[in-house]
């Protein structure tokens, strides 16, 4: 059976300005700012762990450059 990954609901603290920032990096490229979030922890994740980690492993396939 194939694993899926469903999202889970979170919460996390922000001054208002900084939700005014997401709200507008989110609309600057079309996204939800849960989306935009998302897609940047993944961006920074992979910057600074490209093999992975213990826990967490490339994709099949992917190009890990070392």
């Amino acid at each position: 059976m194939p694993r899926t990954r469903l999202a889970k609901v979170r919460s996390f603290s922000a001054t208002d300005e900084d939700v005014a920032m997401l709200a507008a990096v989110a609309a600057y490229h079309g996204f939800t700012k849960s989306a935009t979030i998302v897609g940047l922890v993944r961006r920074e994740f992979w910057r600074l762990f490209p093999a992975g980690t213990g826990d967490i492993r490339p994709a099949r396939g992917a190009r890990v450059v070392k």
